[in-house]
């Protein structure tokens, strides 16, 4: 058997495919800890899962899409086989394999997983820091925060709030401010968890009645990074239990750092205290990544897969891949594994190649004219309206909505999407734009209008 060449590739392949067809949950739990090894004529895989359980759960559910995967790759029949990993060289299958938050790379392994000081488990990936996170004007303030934060902590930005869309670079902060903190001082406690596994331990304790053992991990700690604190809604023991242990943590002077997908006072059914709690430091927001940092992290993450991606086709996969960093990591993924594959050198063409299932959906869905009759649908507005120069809130609103999401959904230039709209200037497009942009991180029920839009734009 070997996993070398292009059996390694074969394998890399059908976990990228996996990547983009299963959701985030699916993908960590069941698919991320996975390893292969592929015979030399590539006609059998063999699969390895850590437990009995996980092995009949993987036959059940995704054996028959492996092999189906790896035949249309192959272009032939390729056996694939499930066994139980060796217990000398384990699979990567603890909790944190499972628990890290979605905003992790998946391809990013998790050496800095191990205590920084005695018996003490951190769940820290140290291949997260601030030397690894592309900086730009999407990221800026929460980074430079962030920083602060890592440099004194207990001080200043108590409690740091990071909100954001999925994929943005959230966590990867989060982990950048650990990881800072224990190697300046390597004694300290910092522990990363995502919120669910809070609420996890909460019922456990409540269960075994282990309060003191959690009140000693959560109470003592010198620095907690929490993920996506928008799963506490409706769960009051939790809740509860967390606003304790923030009351705790502040008054030792501990810090705080929590990531949530809307700001404090939009997130709902959360108690208010516990929200005032949240906006009583600093809250800074991460937006999606503008052109010139999706070429830098391309250009980046390539390199750190030993890869070089020209500049140019960075710039193309920038420009159709827009909407967050794990999709970046994504199409760099299916880009890579197509080259190694099919041993060609990265270039435009097999990009293009390597995304024409992304390419074709965007080319074949999403128009300006799409747009503008979807918009017009969901507002229950003519058509004719996005042109016209009627001013009314009720229209105008609508029209401003759609010029944002063709500027982000579509290739169009400002002027040419101004062009769309009757006519219309380039800076009355690039003022829908940022007033849209800017009210959608502040307004819950817009932030959800557009993404229900976008999804459905998208199909």
């Amino acid at each position: 058997m070997s996993t070398d060449g292009i059996g390694e590739s074969l394998w890399q392949a059908c976990v990228d495919q996996l990547a983009q067809e299963l959701s985030e949950q699916q993908f960590n739990t069941w698919i991320k800890p996975l390893t292969a090894q592929v015979a030399d004529d590539l006609s059998r895989m063999t699969v390895f899962v850590a437990n009995r359980f996980k092995l009949d759960w993987i036959r059940a559910q995704y054996a028959g899409k492996i092999a189906a995967m790896a035949e249309k790759m192959y272009g032939q029949p390729v056996a694939v086989e499930l066994a139980l990993a060796p217990r000398e060289a384990p699979v990567r299958s603890t909790p944190v394999a499972v628990l890290a938050e979605t905003d992790v790379p998946r391809d990013v392994a998790g050496p800095g997983e191990e205590p920084a000081n005695a018996g003490f488990k951190n769940r820290l990936n140290s291949g997260l820091t601030f030397d690894t996170l592309v900086e730009g004007t999407a990221n800026r303030m929460a980074r430079a925060a962030a920083m602060h934060v890592a440099g004194m902590p207990g001080h200043l930005y108590n409690p740091l709030f990071i909100y954001g869309g999925v994929g943005l670079g959230k966590t990867h902060l989060m982990h950048a401010v650990g990881n800072r903190l224990l190697a300046d001082r390597p004694d300290s406690k910092v522990l990363y968890i995502h919120a669910e596994q809070f609420v996890s331990d909460v019922v456990k304790a409540y269960q075994r009645k282990t309060f003191d053992e959690f009140k000693e991990r959560y109470h003592s700690l010198d620095l907690l990074l929490i993920d996506d604190v928008q799963f506490f809604a409706n769960k009051d023991r939790t809740q509860e239990e967390f606003f304790n242990a923030f009351e705790a943590l502040l008054a030792k002077k501990s810090h705080i750092v929590m990531t949530s997908d809307t700001y404090p006072k939009g997130l709902a059914d959360i108690h208010e205290r516990l929200v005032s709690r949240f906006d009583s430091g600093l809250t800074v927001a991460i937006e999606p990544p503008e052109l010139e940092m999706r070429v830098a992290i391309l250009i980046n993450k390539a390199r750190a897969e030993s890869a070089e991606m020209p500049e140019e086709v960075a710039f193309f996969v920038a420009k159709n891949v827009r909407s967050n960093v794990r999709e970046l990591e994504g199409a760099l993924r299916k880009i890579l594994a197509y080259s190694r594959f099919n041993q060609k050198e990265i270039s435009i063409a097999l990009a293009r190649e390597a995304l024409r299932d992304l390419l074709s959906i965007q080319n074949r869905q999403i128009s300006v004219e799409n747009i503008q009759k979807t918009v017009a649908d969901y507002y229950k507005i003519k058509v004719a309206d996005m042109y016209s120069k009627k001013r009314p809130a009720s229209i105008a609103r609508p029209r401003q909505i759609a010029m944002y999401l063709a500027k982000e959904l579509t290739q169009k230039s400002l002027p040419e999407i101004g062009e769309l709209f009757g006519g219309r200037d380039h800076t009355t497009v690039l003022h829908a734009v940022r007033k849209i942009s800017g009210e959608r991180q502040q307004l819950t029920e817009l932030n959800q209008q557009l993404h229900v839009l976008e999804q459905t734009l998208k199909g």
